[in-house]
């Protein structure tokens, strides 16, 4: 909503935020460091791209995504061998540090 007012004889306006309205973010869950099986973000930024898939097997050392941050990429690699049971991102996800991306089981 924008207001306009007269101050010290010069025409202003503002723009008041309407406070009942609620944000519209999405809640991710935060990965558990105590849970091997969980990857989170380990900075916020943008999900470029997910070289993996839902049931997908992975080794040691494959890339599973990668992270854009500060106009630059970080590639995020599966830290042991295992399945992908649920990817929680998707290419353009914003993220939150600690942000759940991938269970692996």
């Amino acid at each position: 909503m924008k207001v306009f007012f007269e101050l010290n004889g010069q025409p202003r306006s503002i723009r008041v935020p309407n406070r009942k309205v609620k944000a519209e973010t999405v809640a991710r869950p935060k990965a558990d460091p105590s849970n091997p099986a969980h990857i989170g973000a380990p900075m916020p930024g943008v999900v470029a791209s997910v070289a993996v898939t839902q049931g997908q097997a992975v080794k040691q050392g494959d890339m599973l995504l990668t992270i854009e941050a500060m106009k630059m990429e970080t590639g995020i690699h599966a830290d042991r061998d295992g399945t992908v049971k649920k990817l929680h991102v998707t290419p353009g996800a914003q993220l939150d540090a600690k942000d759940l991306m991938i269970e692996i089981e």
